[in-house]
């Protein structure tokens, strides 16, 4: 496989981007030092503390999507809503929700609970069975960087992170903006994650997000696309969401072993004859009948989700923690479910207007077909895709001229993906789809190097070296996390209007969307860690690679070392590549109508094309003879 415009470069490829450090993430107790039993997620870099709540409420509207069936029952099944929802809190107040009898505030399992059984599903979904339980064992103690129903923040953040003032930063109350109300409105974000994923796989990215003023809801699906997810049952059968009332409404079906013990789970959903159907490689392609099904149910789930945060919203959280299952006596509950959050505070704390879809791989696909149905999704303003999983959208309908990308967009790939050529065109064709007339949106395209699928989760930074030795991820997994979180950072504070984009004022600009654009056919070879066809998409290649897999951090040390040394300061080109940005036309355009602002729309918009302009044929990568089709795919 080549790159039909790429620049030519001999010597070995570049093993490491000359990268910055990642951002000051201080240990907050012996379990964030102690590497082994417990393995510890970072801590996050904004001023803000954060804080989960676990909730699942019954659905509205219960249902069966698609006539799909295994063993007799229908597979796509629509009966609660699951989340966990991330947001900035209160260090100040934290005592305040301590419940009765406790000591202090517990956090969230990453791993979820039954642990064991949590385990075995992820068994099943990678194909290894139970023989994966002593490999997740680290992960089973592993807790989230976040107090569980801490107070919501009624307090403007200082204008500083902790890497330049400390821990302190998250314990100081700073100036509010001049004319701004005393409190802020956080700005909400709706989360969908990819296939193998869960509510708390991408903890990292939606905790960030929190600690910079955001709330974040992430969904669990319960689509099959997760290694395995519990539904609860309500207890009494005259309560929304009991079983004999899941199916007379929803026409569900249970086995009568699930009605005896009040819950079901889901697993992972293979496609019949045709279970790796996410690889490029597949010959038959995707399940397209399975993926749209998912899609819909998916979206059905995300719309569910923001209508209890619409009830949270307007002071209603009683009457939602009556209904939550995620409490004592429930499958997969901590015992101290809600208690102790005060719900008054949560009246109006956050917008339900110019909500951001984001997703990652499959759950991108997912906030493409959200962005396509503005309005149905009329809260949504702007979406963030990760890694997007191509094969695994819709295809825009031909029919329906509105069936459209109808806001604006950044799409952040990792290297990995970058070299998969059908998925690269179908990103582009994205961008191009958002920049289009007759309302052309502002858009963003860009590429992490050093960086592999699940660059984008917390897999990277529990398993680094698993990441590092079998797929060739050169990049520093928590420098990952600050490129992503920063960038779509930069993004919102140009997209959002200003009422809510000064809440985001204390995050690091540096000036990701607005660097040179670097069209993929004229990137030297020599940057690029391009694997054999075989292993597209799946990982990189390290040539040459025995040296640097003694010590990748003491490598990436040495090597930034020897930069200092020659004065040589990093820049962005060195760990980003940005294809694609908007013109200024696009961007004044959108600032008018939209009321967004921007810092520097000179800089902003640089060397951005046209978009008719943006050439995806010259940079298309050949397969052999045959050109891989979108229908093929990845693990989403």
């Amino acid at each position: 496989m080549r790159f039909p415009g790429a620049l030519q470069s001999k010597g070995q490829t570049e093993k490491v981007p000359n990268a910055q450090k990642p951002k000051f993430r201080p240990p907050r107790s012996l379990r964030d030092k102690v590497v082994f039993p417990i393995r510890s997620l970072p801590t996050y870099t904004g001023p803000y503390p954060v804080g989960t709540m676990e909730i699942e409420v019954p659905a509205r509207n219960p249902r069966v999507f698609s006539h799909i069936t295994r063993e007799g029952k229908h597979i796509l099944q629509l009966e609660t809503v699951l989340m966990t929802v991330y947001y900035p809190s209160s260090y100040h107040d934290r005592n305040l929700a301590v419940p009765e009898g406790k000591k202090n505030l517990s956090r969230e399992l990453w791993l979820g609970r039954p642990r064991v059984s949590m385990a075995k599903g992820y068994g099943k979904f990678a194909g290894l069975g139970d023989f994966l339980i002593p490999f997740m064992l680290p992960t089973m103690f592993t807790k989230l960087p976040a107090y569980r129903n801490a107070p919501v923040a009624e307090y403007w953040a200082p204008e500083v992170d902790t890497k330049s003032d400390g821990v302190e930063a998250k314990t100081t109350e700073g100036i509010k903006p001049e004319g701004a109300a005393d409190e802020p409105i956080f700005p909400l974000i709706m989360f969908s994650h990819g296939l193998g994923g869960t509510r708390t796989m991408y903890s990292s990215v939606c905790g960030e997000f929190a600690s910079y003023g955001f709330v974040v809801c992430a969904v669990e699906h319960r689509d099959g696309s997760g290694p395995r997810s519990y539904v609860n049952h309500a207890k009494s059968s005259e309560t929304p969401g009991s079983v004999s009332d899941a199916e007379q409404q929803g026409h569900m079906d249970h086995k009568p072993r699930e009605r005896e013990r009040g819950y079901h789970y889901v697993d992972y959903i293979f496609p019949k004859n045709n279970p790796y159907d996410t690889a490029p490689q597949s010959d038959k392609g995707v399940d397209a009948e399975l993926r749209a099904a998912q899609i819909d149910l998916r979206m059905a789930e995300l719309e569910e989700a923001y209508a209890a945060m619409c009830q949270l919203q307007r002071g209603e959280g009683e009457e939602l923690a009556k209904t939550n299952m995620r409490r004592k006596g429930f499958k997969g509950s901590s015992s101290r479910g809600l208690e102790g959050v005060d719900w008054a505070r949560w009246k109006n704390r956050f917008s339900l207007d110019n909500v951001t879809a984001c997703g990652h791989s499959f759950g991108a696909a997912t906030v493409i077909e959200m962005l396509r149905h503005t309005d149905r999704f009329t809260w949504i303003s702007q979406g963030i895709i990760y890694d997007i999983w191509g094969a695994g959208t819709k295809p825009p309908e031909k029919e329906s001229p509105d069936h459209r990308i109808d806001a604006p967009l950044l799409a952040i790939n990792s290297e990995a993906f970058t070299y998969w050529p059908s998925n690269f065109e179908l990103v582009t064709s994205l961008i191009q789809e958002a920049q289009a007339e007759p309302q052309a949106y502002p858009a963003w395209l860009m590429t992490l190097r050093g960086t592999v699928h699940i660059s984008q989760s917390d897999f990277s930074l529990l398993y680094p070296n698993i990441c590092s030795i079998f797929l060739k991820m050169v990049a520093n997994p928590r420098r990952a996390l600050d490129l992503n979180i920063n960038a779509s950072l930069e993004f919102l504070a140009h997209v959002l209007p200003p009422d809510l984009a000064q809440v985001n004022r204390a995050y690091k600009n540096e000036g990701l969307l607005e660097a040179e654009p670097h069209p993929l056919e004229h990137i030297p070879s020599i940057q690029m860690h391009r694997p054999d066809d075989k292993w597209v998409a799946a990982r990189l290649q390290i040539k040459h690679e025995s040296i640097y897999r003694l010590s990748p951090k003491l490598y990436r040390k040495l090597k930034r070392r020897a930069a200092e040394k020659h004065g040589r300061r990093p820049e962005t080109g060195d760990e980003v590549w940005l294809h694609v940005k908007p013109t200024a036309a696009v961007l004044e355009d959108f600032e008018r109508k939209h009321g967004g602002r921007s810092r520097s729309l000179e800089a902003v918009t640089e060397g951005a094309l046209p978009v008719d302009d943006i050439s995806t044929e010259d940079s298309r990568m050949e397969k052999g003879s045959e050109r891989a089709e979108l229908e093929d795919g990845v693990d989403g």
